[in-house]
């Protein structure tokens, strides 16, 4: 007979306190002592073990997991892994206080349990047979699951044979060249925001206005374009689908969504079922991609599910494989598996889990018919709109190879993060961890290496059998790889012993970064160090040669190859059937990346001792983390990142709209050659279309002057941390939570956490952090949204990744002004852009998109806090224009915070008292 969960023990620890909880002696405050002996004695029910272990600093703490038994019961469903997050996703009322939280988790257990006892439960399948491996597993949950669950009448699917097969089909025809009518796109819009829904006049200007990327292109490499700011409000995600979606029912074509950050793909997901409001027809016509980084790799999961984890390691691959037979898209960063779940698994193995080392194996996969890599590569071209981000759109600009023709009209959502991610994307750099990853690919595993990445040879057996001139090609090549940094590089470097002309050239690296570099951070050094690439000594510039040689020899037999392959392709032999031909294709695609990079790498290695390109910014570095070295080499950069943008990805699209919020910097809407676009154009890449480039603005119709309050401390001295910590304390109380504060460094975030967390938690005012909690951000933010006396602290991803409409976000704190870091590349770049200008647009696109939390319906208010007493008036441009700004001393500032949220308290009391 199953135990009852009512009778077992439970416990709660949190910065308050720690709570044990059994049916014999009730609810109980401990010590931390007791409850370590308590648990470590007998299993007890918790929720969420890594965190609540942290909180009783005991971090091996276990025992029945709830958010483990709810991941198994209810796979791909999103809860907040809060107790009042439980309670919500499985319809109890939440604990009212922290001493009631041990009592609920029994009652949370029991009525999850029951779930199993419903003959409707609609995650049955593949229950029983995973609950068999799990308790192989010694899992804690399954002597309570194991007499709930019967045996299945008939035998479940095996999860590899219950997903379905994706199938090739023939290529999207060109969309039909049609001209929209605005009135047309208004009535859509109208549909779409809803019957009886307020017109909002600047959403549909903005509507219209972005219709004009839909109309045919005049000229070759001149595409409609449009740049658009919407303010904050307008409703721009709605603005821009309503068209999108007339153009789409028009012309049949398809569009590309481009974005930054995970959740707003999310959000856009959401949005475009207005658009196709039957489940089955959304999947079908707006697909999410993203990079193969991302997605569950079955073979990966088959082979932890057969022995490949063990221990805890190997639970989570049950969880995950539940997960898996259930999950919309087989997306595990962002997608529909549990934030939170990796995270109840300290060392962390879902990494091993997706296709992070180049491992995948393509055709010669046996699940590469059910690969949700492969499937949602081609859903995306079957579909109406693909959701994609910065980087993967670019990469399929670049490389039309990896992922299809590109779509011919492109929507920039967040486009101020165009720039950054172009920068990433078209970067150069011949470090040595980069060297070992294309070694690896070439060579296959060496020594005691394990995993299933094979090299050339092996991926080509085929073509190494049967054809002569590709069989030359791959022994060269693996003959030529030998020369690149293997295992033990790191150290051979550190010992000035290398091997192989690259590890040779790392050497040089390394003696002149240290010889040249100057840290200049202060408290933070110790992590990186890096110089420039001019007037290099005598022993890089020899080494350089040598590297360059190494490379050559590895790019000739690699490009004959290619063009082996594409001859291949193109005139086949009789031995290529399906299965050889899709190995090709494979081996095709992965070839042209290493090639691309073999190629920037030489062409980075002529400048060493050569001129200096004008296009780019080259450096040397040795990066480090707590002042223990992980990589060092040579980069690249562009010094305008978004002329590549330009030529690459937006001159053979059809229509092209970049849109943000804050796309200008300031200056009440104005700059020197007036309409304040300079730097948006320059930021996006619009200045490079010569002319052919609109412009939109809409203002936010929110009322900043009676919703929103600046102000700005003037008696924090910088660097003064107990005074920092204590301002942070002192806010966050004033406010009784809703806080999210921004810090530009993570040593500071972390040294205020730890001087503030336990007082405000004692106060009745949770505090979770990025860096210090052990949660991804998304469920930091899911928690945070959910908690309206909750804080949050973080970095440059909170910035602008949060979207907490509401009373959850009422106050910004500014740990100060969030300067450029002082870097070579920042350097280049503010000497070609105006020096302290191009500083100051930088700053105040990062205070604008912090700013643009606070306010996000009409009837929020909101408090931003700023840090610093020496604060630019030259940067107040960055709030929106009537926006009350007051530079005050911290004690007024507090008053300021703390009669807000009095007025908040009575407004909200009124609100809901009864007339």
């Amino acid at each position: 007979m199953a135990p009852d969960p009512l009778s077992l023990p439970a416990i709660h620890a949190s910065h308050v306190g720690i709570w044990l909880a059994d049916p014999h002696r009730g609810v109980q405050r401990v010590g931390r002592g007791e409850a370590i002996a308590a648990v470590a004695a007998t299993p007890h029910l918790l929720l969420g073990a890594t965190l609540a272990g942290d909180r009783l600093g005991y971090p091996e703490l276990s025992g029945l997991d709830l958010l483990e038994l709810f991941a198994f019961l209810y796979p791909a469903r999103f809860a907040v892994p809060t107790p009042a997050g439980i309670a919500a996703a499985i319809g109890l009322d939440a604990p009212r206080a922290e001493d009631d939280i041990a009592a609920f988790l029994p009652r949370a257990a029991a009525a999850m349990l029951a779930s199993v006892d419903d003959p409707d439960w609609p995650e049955r399948e593949g229950a029983w047979h995973a609950l068999q491996a799990l308790g192989r597993q010694r899992w804690p949950w399954t002597p309570l699951l194991q007499p709930r669950l019967a045996p299945p009448e008939q035998a479940d699917r095996w999860l590899f044979a219950r997903l379905p097969e994706w199938e090739e089909a023939p290529p999207r025809p060109a969309p039909r060249q049609v001209a929209l009518n605005p009135d047309d796109v208004a009535a859509r819009l109208d549909r779409l925001t809803g019957d009886g829904a307020e017109r909002r006049a600047g959403q549909q200007d903005y509507a219209r206005a972005t219709a004009a990327i839909f109309a045919p292109r005049e000229r070759k490499d001149a595409p409609q374009m449009l740049v658009a700011e919407a303010g904050t409000g307008i409703g721009k995600t709605l603005g821009y689908l309503a068209p999108a979606k007339q153009w789409i029912d028009q012309s049949a074509g398809s569009v590309c969504i481009s974005t930054f950050t995970k959740a707003l793909q999310r959000q856009l997901a959401r949005e475009t079922e207005k658009l196709y409001p039957d489940a089955a027809t959304h999947r079908e016509k707006v697909v999410v991609r993203k990079g193969r980084e991302n997605y569950l790799c079955l073979l990966n999961l088959e082979d932890a599910l057969q022995g490949g984890f063990s221990g805890r390691a190997a639970i989570l691959a049950q969880l995950v494989a539940r997960w898996a037979a259930y999950s919309r898209d087989g997306d595990m960063i962002g997608g529909d598996l549990p934030g939170w779940l990796p995270a109840l698994f300290r060392r962390n193995g879902t990494t091993a889990l997706t296709d992070r080392r180049g491992e995948c194996i393509y055709a010669g996969c046996p699940h590469f018919r059910k690969c949700f890599i492969e499937r949602s590569a081609r859903a995306a071209t079957q579909a109406d709109i693909v959701i994609a981000n910065h980087a993967l759109t670019m990469v399929q600009a670049a490389r039309p190879r990896d992922g299809g023709a590109p779509a011919t009209r492109l929507i920039f959502d967040e486009g101020h993060h165009l720039w950054d991610a172009a920068d990433s994307m078209f970067a150069a750099a011949l470090t040595g961890q980069e060297a070992v990853e294309i070694r690896r690919w070439v060579l296959g595993p060496e020594g005691k290496s394990r995993g299933r990445r094979r090299g050339l040879a092996a991926r080509l057996a085929d073509v190494d059998s049967y054809d002569a001139a590709g069989d030359k090609a791959i022994q060269a090549a693996i003959a030529a790889a030998a020369e690149l940094p293997g295992d033990g590089w790191l150290a051979r470097i550190a010992e000035n012993e290398p091997w192989g002309a690259i590890e040779r050239l790392l050497v040089a690296v390394r003696a002149m970064t240290y010889a040249r570099s100057v840290d200049t951070r202060g408290p933070d050094s110790g992590y990186g160090l890096e110089t420039e690439l001019a007037d290099p000594d005598p022993q890089l510039v020899t080494a350089a040669g040598g590297a360059s040689d190494a490379i050559e020899a590895l790019l000739r037999p690699l490009m004959a190859l290619g063009k082996r392959l594409d001859a291949l392709v193109d005139d086949p032999p009789d031995w290529l059937d399906g299965q050889a031909r899709a190995r090709v294709d494979g081996a095709r695609n992965s070839l042209g990346t290493r090639v691309d990079t073999l190629g920037s790498w030489l062409s980075l290695l002529g400048r060493v001792g050569g001129p200096a390109d004008p296009d780019f910014v080259d450096w040397l570095a040795v990066d480090r983390y707590d002042g223990r070295e992980f990589d060092l080499g040579l980069h690249r950069h562009w010094l305008d990142p978004a002329r590549p943008v330009a030529e690459i990805v937006y001159r053979p699209a059809q229509g092209v709209l970049v849109t943000s919020a804050t796309l200008r910097s300031g200056h009440g809407g104005q700059d020197a050659q007036g309409g304040g676009w300079t730097d948006a154009d320059i930021r996006t890449g619009a200045r490079h279309m010569e002319g052919s480039v609109r412009h939109f603005a809409v203002p936010s119709p929110f009322d900043y002057a009676r919703q929103s309050e600046v102000l700005i401390v003037t008696d924090i001295a910088r660097g003064d941390l107990p005074a920092l910590a204590g301002a942070y304390s002192r806010l966050i109380e004033a406010s009784g939570g809703g806080a999210l504060g921004l810090f530009s460094a993570i040593r500071r975030l972390r040294i205020v956490h730890a001087r503030i967390a336990d007082r405000l938690a004692r106060a009745g005012l949770p505090l979770y952090a990025q860096h210090v909690d052990p949660l991804d951000t998304g469920t930091l933010v899911d928690i945070f949204r959910a908690e309206p006396h909750a804080s949050l602290l973080g970095t440059d991803a909170l910035r602008d990744g949060v979207d907490v409409p509401g009373d959850s976000l009422r106050l910004v704190v500014m740990e100060g002004v969030p300067w450029p870091r002082p870097t070579i590349l920042h350097a280049a770049r503010r000497a070609a852009q105006g020096g302290s200008v191009y500083d100051d647009s930088v700053i105040r696109t990062r205070i604008g998109q912090a700013f643009g939390r606070l306010i996000r319906r009409a009837d929020d208010f909101g408090q931003f806090v700023m840090l610093s007493p020496s604060f630019p008036s030259r940067l107040l441009s960055a709030f929106p224009d009537g926006t009350p700004i007051r530079r005050l001393p911290l004690d007024e500032v507090v008053n300021h915070v703390a009669a807000a949220n009095v007025r908040h308290r009575q407004s909200a009391y009124a609100a809901f008292s009864p007339s």
